[in-house]
This record gives structure tokens, sequence and C-alpha cells, in this order.
């Protein structure tokens, strides 16, 4: 252990579980009073201090409150003003996400996370919290016939890698194979099952709800995922979006959408088995693949801006 560790050691277990003063801090350590302050602020963002709120309980508000009695789900809404653009909003509920997922997790646990646009924001603003033996899995395949995803999806699995200090297991296989028999044969393949057998022990999940028609594209239906004849046999299928690339309708059902035959995700069958799931969507376009979503049990905990509540409010009412 080195002089600096031990010093930041001392500094925040006198300033934090003792509650002694700086002043007291460092007349003890034989520092200025700027030196203590400068190792608390190190030691928070090192991680050795983890700063944490009691258990958030969602929003107030009677949209939340409405959404809530609805769906069973916890909401947490973020007020944007009606003039921000999409990327203002998108980055205002992605930092609200950020920080109650930091606050969520735990050492020891199996942290499951999609991939797309709104992940994309959300790792933007996880704090840095260093985990015990926690694991970070991939919960749908990435890869599609121009890539093979690694790139885009790798860069967002190992930000919440970085941030927790868990180890990062990917999930190797395509968003959608082309033939039905060529997913049961690789879900024999025990590479994959070891992925499986992670997802079946997952402690929470977090993930973003994609839109056929969303005001900000979602990636897998604007990344070469899908074709245009893929395209008009969901919209005539009655599908709306996905999570985890497992395709919706808006009344909530997908198992019978031939089209996930073919998806890797979890399906909301499959999400339902992990306590703690985190929704999060930043888009009043995409109000009814989100109703299918909530009408699918996919989640625990709903993270949105007001504007997105009161869409789907709307939609459920008309």
């Amino acid at each position: 252990m080195n002089d600096r560790y031990e010093e930041m050691y001392q500094a925040a277990s006198r300033y934090y579980i003792q509650g002694e003063t700086m002043e007291s801090i460092a007349r003890a350590l034989k520092l200025s009073r700027s030196s203590v302050s400068r190792l608390l602020k190190e030691a928070r963002e090192s991680g050795l201090v983890r700063i944490s709120l009691a258990d958030h309980h969602g929003s107030a508000s009677p949209m939340a409150a409405t959404l809530s009695q609805i769906f069973g789900v916890t909401v947490h809404m973020v007020s944007v003003r009606e003039n921000a653009n999409e990327a203002a909003r998108f980055d205002q509920v992605a930092r609200l996400a950020g920080k109650l997922l930091t606050e969520m997790v735990d050492d020891h646990q199996y942290i499951g996370v999609a991939w797309g646009v709104t992940l994309s924001h959300i790792v933007k603003h996880l704090g840095r919290r260093p985990l015990v033996d926690a694991t970070v899995v991939q919960i749908n395949g990435g890869a599609n016939r121009r890539s093979s995803g690694i790139p885009y999806i790798g860069e967002i699995l190992q930000a919440f890698g970085d941030a927790f200090d868990a180890k990062v297991v990917l999930f190797p296989v395509p968003a959608f194979f082309d033939f039905s028999a060529t997913k049961q044969a690789m879900w024999r393949e025990r590479s994959v099952q070891s992925v499986r057998r992670l997802h079946a022990k997952l402690d929470i999940a977090v993930f973003g709800v994609g839109c056929l028609q969303g005001r900000v594209p979602s990636h897998v239906y604007s990344a070469g995922y899908m074709d245009d004849s893929d395209m008009a046999e969901l919209v005539s299928d009655g599908v709306v979006g996905d999570v985890c690339t497992v395709l919706l309708r808006e009344d909530g059902t997908y198992a019978d959408i031939a089209y996930n035959e073919r998806a890797t995700g979890l399906t909301p069958a499959e999400l339902k088995r992990i306590p703690r799931r985190l929704c999060v969507v930043a888009d009043p376009s995409r109000a009814a693949a989100v109703v299918g979503a909530l009408r699918a049990g996919t989640a625990t905990d709903l993270v949105l801006d007001e504007g997105t509540a009161r869409a789907v409010l709307d939609r459920i009412h008309a």
C-alpha cells in the first residue's frame, strides 16, 4: 500500500465515518486543509469512497404515478424543457439512468447490458464504482450481414466493465440468424451455452426500447440488420418495436412473430426472471413500442422524460 493511498484512506475514514472536520484531519495528518480536500476528492473519484443514496422509489408526479399503477413499475422521470432537441432529451434521461444504475449494481453481480442508441448515451454517465467479482454480460447478439458489430457493441460493454471493474463477456452471435434452424444449432454449441448460462444468472439488466419509426432511428433498424422486405414483413405482422432485439406488438405479444424465431436476445419471459430490469427511453415517437414493452412485463424500473411519459399515456388512452 503506497503512502498516497494510506493518506487517502485515513482522510476518508476520518471524514466520512468518524465525522471529523477537514481542519481536524489536516492537523492529525500534518497536511493543509486544501490537501485534505484533494485527498477526499481523489478518494471519491477512485472509488475508494462510494457515496450512495437510499433506493430511489421513483418520481412523484401524477404521470409517473399513473404509469406505475397501470404497469406495476417504478417510474423515474426527468423534466426536459419542451423546446429541447432530441440530443438534449437523450442526454438528460441517460444521465439519470447512469446514476441510478451506478447505485443499483453491487459486488458479485451479473449485469446484463443490451446495446443501441440509448445505451450509447448511458455509458457517458456511468459513475465510477469498482465492484468485487462482478461480470457484465451482453444480452443480445450483435452481428449483421455487413458487420460483426463488435467494435460498436464492444465499446459499450467495455465502458460498463471499466466503470465497475467488472469482467466483460460478449455474446458472439448475430442479432438475427438467417434461418431458425441455424439458431437452434448454435444454441447447442458450448461457447454459446456458456453465455446463455450467465444470462440465467443475471441480477440486473439495462436496455432501451427500439422502434420501427422513431424520430431518433433505432440502431437495429438503421444499421444493416434488416432490409426493406424484412421491414415490410414486420409492419404486416403488427410489430411496433423491440426490446433486446426481440420484436413486440403494441399489445405486448411476441411469441408468434415469425421473425423472433431467428432473434437472439432475451425474450420478455426470460427478462422477467431477472430481479431488477432498467428500461430507458427518451423519445415520444417510441410510445407504441414502450407500451408494448411494458405490457410484455419487460421492466421493473422505467426511466423516461415527461414528453415520452405523456405520449405513452396518450397512446394507452387512445
